[in-house]
């Protein structure tokens, strides 16, 4: 018995495509071919518009859709939900503590695009405990709500001043390390974590770390002349030195039933502190980099840590840019009252100038 060859396309040709079966030619299938007939102007533009429109219309009738959705669920039913606090956020999603149980939790899809700002370390949510989400995915629970916060700490977006980029939810006081050398301090820098720590209503505290890389007694003298002035304006300061464990002790007692938020520049040993505190916590300590006497970066994103003496502690990675955000041209004076009363020494006059340049004017038409 002779077996007929298989089926042999042939190449696609002003839109038909031919078969052979057995030798003899298939009656020819058309096929769409929609950019072709664009092109030869089987389309028109009112045609193209009478078919689908993309525009403000259907953008916004999306959104409304979207919160309609997120609304479905009545506020009581969210309020019987688990409440956990957020203790690391990671790209894709979050840790959320829940009677001393961390969750996997990822964040409903309605609730990330109505919401007016993201998910942060400290925020309390109301979040669905799902066991069955394991048999599909690695999460256990999806989040349903974001508490109202009480306080937040927030810097400007880099890229883009006028938004705010939050860092920390619900913090009591804001601890502002700079070391003495290695980086060299920028006191402009800390001047700008300051602004941004009373802005959000957390308390502002100096640590100045590394105080054994003084390079003469006037080193020393002189950066302590810059913590007094910061005494006079009650704003907390104090010294520290993680190697020597110099000042541990005490700010230990600073740190004891607060929830701390831990920033300053690169390298500038938040890390050891929190080590040097808590010496069984496994913390990253990076190096400084001998090219440019720079720290580099080991703490990627906020984490928070208990302490043993009561509260906790949440390490940020380091900026070396910190805009300040909720703060104006007009009302930056505020947070420079010795610039007002003319008592501000040169470093202090220097700082505001450059802050106030930074801040850019309202925009046209704002009120």
């Amino acid at each position: 018995m002779r077996l007929s060859p298989p089926p042999v396309p042939y190449p696609l040709v002003h839109g038909y495509s031919t078969t052979i079966v057995q030798g003899r030619p298939k009656k020819p299938s058309r096929t769409k071919d929609v950019t072709r007939a664009f092109q030869t102007g089987a389309y028109d533009d009112d045609q193209i518009e009478a078919q689908e429109r993309f525009g403000d219309k259907s953008k916004h009738y999306q959104h409304h859709k979207t919160i309609k959705t997120q609304n479905a669920r009545p506020d009581e039913e969210i309020d019987k939900l688990p409440r956990g606090e957020v203790i690391q956020v990671h790209s894709l999603f979050s840790e959320v503590l829940h009677e001393d149980r961390p969750y996997r939790c990822t964040q409903r899809k309605t609730l990330a695009k109505v919401s007016d700002t993201q998910l942060v370390v400290g925020d309390f949510v109301r979040f669905d405990i799902a066991p069955e989400l394991n048999d599909i995915s690695t999460f256990e629970g999806v989040i349903e709500r974001i508490e109202p916060r009480r306080t937040v700490l927030a810097r400007s977006d880099s890229f883009k001043a006028r938004d705010v980029h939050p860092i920390v939810a619900n913090a009591d006081q804001m601890l502002i390390v700079a070391a003495l050398h290695l980086p060299e301090v920028k006191w402009g820098l800390v001047d700008r974590m300051v602004i941004a720590a009373r802005s959000g209503g957390l308390d502002a505290i100096v640590c100045l770390n590394k105080i054994d890389t003084a390079a003469s007694e006037k080193d020393l003298a002189d950066a302590d002349a810059i913590l007094v002035h910061y005494e006079s304006l009650g704003i907390r300061t104090h010294r520290t030195c993680a190697i020597n464990k110099m000042g541990i002790d005490q700010l230990q007692q600073m740190l004891k039933d607060k929830k701390t938020v831990l920033a300053g520049h690169s390298g500038v040993g938040k890390s050891s502190l929190v080590r040097a505190i808590e010496p069984t916590l496994d913390i990253r300590i990076g190096d400084i980099s001998a090219v440019h006497s720079k720290g580099m970066h080991t703490t990627t994103s906020a984490r928070r840590y208990a302490l043993s003496v009561g509260g906790f502690v949440v390490d940020t990675p380091g900026v070396k840019l910190f805009g300040v955000w909720n703060v104006s041209r007009d009302s930056l004076i505020e947070h420079f009252p010795d610039v007002d009363s003319g008592t501000a020494p040169d470093w202090r006059r220097e700082s505001y100038e450059r802050i106030l340049e930074s801040i850019a004017p309202p925009e046209p038409g704002a009120t």
